[in-house]
């Protein structure tokens, strides 16, 4: 595995090497195709959104997010999730940098943390259908699940990326297609991070309100 890398230098300062420029033809495609995605996502998570705040008064007497969500669980949710994106841009900064082990670090920091969140959000699915409050129960329930399970799925797809990604740094070291990906990973996991946030604030926070 590369120890260093320098992703981006002037043809004055190393004339005989290639610059890796992200404005070329094959680097702004992949972004705009995957920024193409990530608005075609912030679409569905938006109907969801929606349709989460049509339905959660339907409780048809059963309970409501007043009843059920525990906010502490929550918290703890929301600060592996923060501090995942934390540690993935502090990844793309070693990147820059061409610091191939703090890469390795902090991306390794990352997939804990995002798996830390993923756990809590599984106890807590468990917990509520034990207690005989699944997705079939109500309206309100269905579409709760239905939007957190969904941000969950995203997480989960997410790991495994990361996990990927993590093999082919090893094996590859870091070049101009590992760095790219990298750079497309930060992307989308803050946006899973922002997404959170709204799911944060209007699900869980609202609902108890």
């Amino acid at each position: 595995m590369t120890d260093t890398f320098t992703v981006y230098h002037t043809a004055e300062e190393h004339p005989d090497r290639t610059v890796p420029d992200p404005h070329q033809d094959a680097f702004s495609m992949t972004f705009f195709g995957f920024w193409v995605y990530l608005m075609t996502d912030s679409i569905i998570f938006s109907v969801l959104f929606l349709v989460h705040a049509l339905l959660q008064n339907n409780t048809f007497g059963g309970p409501s997010g007043k009843d059920l969500f525990d906010l502490s669980t929550t918290l703890a949710e929301t600060s592996f999730l923060l501090l995942s994106s934390f540690t993935c841009g502090l990844a793309l900064l070693a990147a820059v940098k061409g610091k191939v082990k703090q890469i390795a670090i902090w991306l390794g920091a990352t997939f804990l943390c995002g798996a830390g969140f993923l756990a809590l959000e599984l106890h807590e699915f468990a917990g509520l259908i034990d207690a005989g409050h699944s997705w079939e129960q109500s309206a309100f329930l269905s579409s709760f699940f239905t939007l957190v399970g969904t941000h969950g799925f995203h997480v989960t797809v997410g790991l495994t990326w990361l996990t990927v990604m993590l093999g082919q740094l090893y094996f590859q070291g870091l070049n101009v297609d590992t760095f790219r990906r990298l750079v497309i990973f930060n992307v989308f996991w803050h946006f899973l991070d922002l997404i959170w946030v709204f799911l944060f604030t209007f699900v869980y926070l609202l609902g108890v309100v």
